[in-house]
């Protein structure tokens, strides 16, 4: 009966969470352009889909997702793992200690990545609108291999406890420079790969990681070291993605080149 009850809590802030939505589709549909939405019975019943997918998601996240990362975390972190692990029977750990966290973070980052639908989205818009240029997984794989990257770069700055913007500033400075050098029809596609990461299956898996990671390393405060990994999620991304049209880029040149002198 509790997840009976926690399913109808979720159904109900699902209906309010899409309320807003379509009071502005419709309102605008009937009093700005004044028309009758075609298919009327198929959005409703799309209406309906989306309310009953996004509870059902939402609480297999509370009950699977989140806690699970949360406890993975916990586990890769303890200090008894950590002495089994690295042969390190002192209590002065250092960075490299915690190797199984970063493997554990890169994994994570790299499969919520590739399951995120507002990603599959636009990896499917950018295919559409390209005719066929921009591959369908070639820009999912490269958004995740970016925030693999990231989220391990991230829980290696909650361990060492360094600075978060020395790492933001420093990642900046790469994408300025890669977007000039970068073909201009993946810099906006790049930036907006960046923010498709931090949507509904990795930002609570993410923030859980965080948290517990800062929790349990010693020294380590949840406030001032558990967040920020949402930005490196945001941040790599954008560097994979210009990077992988770049590497595109130039193997065609590559490939171009020699089959001229083939020719000659």
């Amino acid at each position: 009966m509790s997840i009976l009850g926690e399913l109808f809590d979720t159904l109900i802030t699902s209906i309010f969470d899409i309320i807003p939505i379509a009071c502005i589709l419709f309102g605008f549909q009937f009093f700005v352009l004044r028309k009758h939405i075609p298919n009327t019975l198929n959005v409703l019943i799309g209406f309906a889909y989306v309310i009953i997918g996004l509870a059902l998601f939402q609480l297999g996240l509370q009950m699977a997702l989140f806690p699970f990362g949360e406890v993975m975390a916990k586990q890769l972190a303890d200090p008894s793992f950590i002495q089994a692990s690295s042969g390190n029977l002192t209590l002065e750990f250092t960075w490299d200690n915690y190797f199984w966290v970063y493997i554990f973070a890169a994994a994570i980052g790299f499969s919520t990545t590739v399951a995120e639908p507002s990603l599959l989205a636009v990896a499917l818009k950018a295919n559409q609108v390209s005719s066929g240029a921009i591959s369908v997984w070639g820009l999912r794989i490269a958004v995740a291999l970016g925030v693999a990257f990231g989220i391990a770069l991230g829980t290696f700055r909650i361990v060492t406890g360094t600075p978060l913007e020395y790492y933001i500033m420093a990642g900046y400075v790469i994408v300025i420079a890669q977007t000039y050098y970068a073909p201009k029809f993946i810099v906006a596609l790049a930036y907006d790969s960046g923010g498709v990461t931090t949507s509904t299956v990795t930002v609570p898996i993410v923030t859980a990681l965080g948290l517990e990671l800062a929790n349990t390393v010693p020294g380590r405060s949840a406030l001032l070291d558990g967040f920020g990994l949402i930005a490196f999620a945001s941040l790599f991304p954008i560097i994979s993605v210009m990077a992988y049209a770049q590497a595109s880029a130039w193997v065609n040149r590559r490939n171009r080149q020699t089959a001229i002198e083939n020719k000659d």
